[in-house]
């Protein structure tokens, strides 16, 4: 059973993306009269939007919904969140549906969660452990699971008074109590315990990184990061852009673990793209710093290419959730590409109310429609290592230098006198300039 609680105090407004849609909806069921739009109260599709989200965050986790219970109020019940009249209906109906679970699209604090368990014949989760349950069920690797663990032991922390048998796993047995020691300063020990062994397990995997991230720069290959709300495509488009085939899914976090592919631009110059978690409204902050380990692609990426779905009504609210998250890991400064995936949702009426301008490609990673229009702008983005023209005279034996020209770069112009072959290539400074010595004197 679902729970969605909003905050009248704190309404957010609607976003002019989902103005319009909701607009374009009306128009497109035959109502020439607008004038409901301005009836309805706009933060209604809002709500909509983040109740839609969160029956799919609970069929991401595998829950079957048998009910869902709404409540606008001022603001939240101290004690339980929702108001003890609304607690007497969610009791009925779970007695009325037999729900073994009531999930609440709202973080709780430690005390509302024992005052509504304490009322309800069922279990209770909150919306982090919610998306923790997920990322749970989707790490595949041994990293992102001990990530995925580590955020579910920071977020059991406070929350261990209480639980009774739920936490008798953790503590317990001869020799684990101290003199006088409580069960729950046992369990609090013993968590303790286990969060200072995964973090040296993270530790261990970031030296791993470090080292790997060394070799890679020894030969430099610019890094360029996908980012983006959770189902905006990441994936699907990752795919389209290097033929890696990793997993595609319409469920939420269906990618934990960070992949990293090789593809060449039209420069010929080469990038490693990288493939990460995708972010949502209040993401808990237990897991973006449980995650700082995927994330460090992120951190040292070049250029971030920020992913949006171009057929969201929740458009703009969605960016600014994205950019939140990249300002908690000090990120928001670099250069950013936006990414409006998904056109092949976009009908043509819509299509020409999507931003325009420097630094916005429209993509279909389905269809691959734009994909050559948004490498050409990474390559145009890419600063670090600049492409120069260059003109070389280079020996014909001297093949492993014309075949590295040839493959790094793009060759304007050769031209071969006696055993001599001269050439006008465009490429990375950190290639060209590996073969100073050939450059032609009436270069220029």
């Amino acid at each position: 059973m679902l729970v969605a609680v909003e905050f009248t105090g704190e309404r957010r407004r609607l976003t002019t993306a989902a103005r319009l849609a909701r607009l374009a909806a009306s128009v497109s069921e035959g109502g020439d009269d607008c004038r409901g739009e301005a009836a309805t109260d706009p933060s209604d599709l809002d709500f909509e939007a983040s109740l839609a989200e969160f029956e799919e965050l609970a069929r991401s986790a595998g829950a079957e919904v048998a009910a869902t219970v709404l409540q606008r109020r001022a603001r939240p019940d101290a004690a339980t969140l929702v108001g003890t009249g609304k607690i007497d209906e969610i009791e009925g109906v779970v007695a009325s549906t037999g729900a073994d679970l009531v999930l609440f699209d709202h973080d709780l604090t430690p005390s509302q969660m024992r005052n509504l368990e304490a009322r309800l014949p069922c279990r209770v989760i909150d919306r982090t452990q919610l998306i923790l349950d997920i990322f749970a069920r989707h790490a595949r690797t041994r990293e992102g699971q001990l990530q995925v663990e580590l955020a579910q032991l920071e977020y059991q922390l406070p929350r261990l008074a209480g639980k009774g048998k739920a936490m008798s796993q953790l503590g317990g047995g001869i020799g684990t109590r101290g003199p006088g020691e409580t069960k729950l300063e046992t369990d609090r020990r013993r968590i303790n315990l286990r969060v200072l062994h995964v973090q040296q397990q993270l530790d261990g995997v970031k030296r791993i990184r470090r080292q790997q991230r060394q070799r890679r720069e020894a030969v430099p290959v610019p890094v360029v990061a996908l980012v983006g709300y959770t189902n905006a495509g990441k994936s699907t488009l990752f795919n389209a852009l290097t033929a890696a085939g990793v997993l595609e899914s319409s469920r939420m976090f269906a990618t934990l673990d960070p992949k990293l592919a090789q593809i060449q631009l039209p420069s010929r110059r080469k990038i490693l793209l990288s493939d990460t978690v995708g972010f949502i409204r209040n993401l808990p902050h237990t897991l973006v710093t449980s995650f700082r380990a995927t994330l460090e692609e992120v951190e040292r990426a070049e250029i971030l290419l920020h992913v949006r779905d171009a057929s969201s009504a929740m458009m703009d609210e969605q960016k600014a959730q994205v950019e939140k998250v990249l300002g908690e890991l000090d990120v928001a400064q670099k250069a950013v590409i936006e990414v409006l995936n998904k056109i092949d949702l976009v009908g043509d009426d819509a299509r020409s109310l999507l931003p325009r301008g420097n630094g916005t490609v429209a993509v279909s990673g389905l269809t691959g429609e734009g994909l050559n229009e948004l490498a050409a702008a990474i390559d145009r983005a890419l600063v670090r290592d600049p492409l120069v023209d260059g003109r070389f005279r280079v020996p014909q034996s001297e093949g492993a230098v014309l075949a590295a020209l040839e493959a790094g770069a793009v060759v304007s112009e050769k031209r071969f006198e006696g055993n001599l072959a001269y050439i006008r290539a465009v490429g990375p400074a950190s290639l060209l300039g590996r073969y100073r010595r050939f450059q032609s004197r009436d270069e220029g």
